[in-house]
C-alpha cells in the first residue's frame, strides 16, 4: 500500500510508488477507485495526480485500455535543469536523438511505420498555425523514434516530447516554421522508406538555424 502524506502530494506519492517498484513498465495502473482508497483522496485529486504523470511521460492513457506506466524513472532533477535550460540545449539534445532514431528507423521500420509517417509527415507539412505546427512535427519525430524499435531510446524522448513541444511554441514561429522546412523531412522519410541509414542520419542532423533559437 503507498504510504499517506500529511503534505498531500498526490502527485509525489504516485510517482514514489512507481520509483520504489510498486508498478513497473508495462502494468496497468489500479483504478482510480482504488487509487483513492490507497491514498484516501477524493477522485478529482487522483484524476488530475495521474494526468500530470501522463503529461511527465511516466504513464501513458491508452484509449479503451486504461493508463500504464511507461518510465519508472522520478522525473523531478530532470525537471529542474530543463527549468532553467535554454532552447538551444534542447535543441542540441534532441538532435542526438533524432539522428540515432532515423539510422535504425531506416533498418527496422514496418510497413505500418511507413504508412504512420506517411500520414504525420502530412499533417506536419499542412499545419501552418504555430501550435499545430509544434504539435504535428513532434507527433512526427516521435513515430521515427518508434520506428527505431529501442524501447530505452522511445523512453528517453518521450520525457522529451512535452519540453520539445514548448520549445518550438516560445520561437519565432513562423520563422522556425520556414527554417525547419518541408524538404529535410521529406528527404527524412524517403531514406527511412529506402533503408538508407547515412542518408537518414544525415538528413534528420538538418535542423533549424541555431540562430533562430536566440
Amino acid at each position: 500500500m503507498i504510504g499517506r502524506r500529511s503534505s498531500g502530494d498526490e502527485v509525489g506519492q504516485l510517482n514514489e510508488a512507481l520509483t520504489q517498484g510498486t508498478w513497473v513498465i508495462g502494468d496497468r495502473l489500479p483504478t482510480v477507485q482504488r487509487l483513492t482508497e490507497e491514498l484516501g483522496v477524493s477522485r478529482t485529486v487522483i484524476r488530475e495526480a495521474v494526468r500530470a504523470l501522463v503529461h511527465l511521460g511516466v504513464l501513458e492513457a491508452r484509449q479503451g485500455a486504461g493508463t500504464y506506466v511507461v518510465s519508472t524513472t522520478d522525473p523531478a532533477p530532470m525537471l529542474r535543469r530543463f527549468g532553467t535550460a535554454d532552447v538551444r540545449e534542447v535543441f542540441e539534445v534532441q538532435l542526438g536523438f533524432d539522428v540515432q532514431a532515423a539510422q535504425l528507423a531506416a533498418i527496422r521500420r514496418t510497413d505500418a511505420d511507413l504508412r504512420r509517417l506517411r500520414g504525420l509527415l502530412a499533417a506536419r507539412n499542412r499545419a501552418t498555425a504555430p501550435e499545430e505546427f509544434a504539435r504535428a512535427d513532434a507527433d512526427f519525430h516521435l513515430a521515427v523514434v518508434e520506428a527505431a524499435g529501442n524501447s530505452v531510446l522511445l523512453e528517453c524522448y518521450r520525457f522529451f516530447v512535452g519540453r520539445l513541444h514548448d520549445s518550438l511554441h516560445g520561437l519565432r514561429s513562423q520563422d522556425v516554421i520556414q527554417e525547419s522546412g518541408v524538404e529535410p523531412h521529406d528527404a527524412l522519410l524517403a531514406a527511412i522508406e529506402a533503408g538508407d541509414e547515412a542518408a537518414a542520419a544525415a538528413a534528420a542532423a538538418i535542423r533549424p538555424s541555431l540562430n533562430a533559437l536566440n
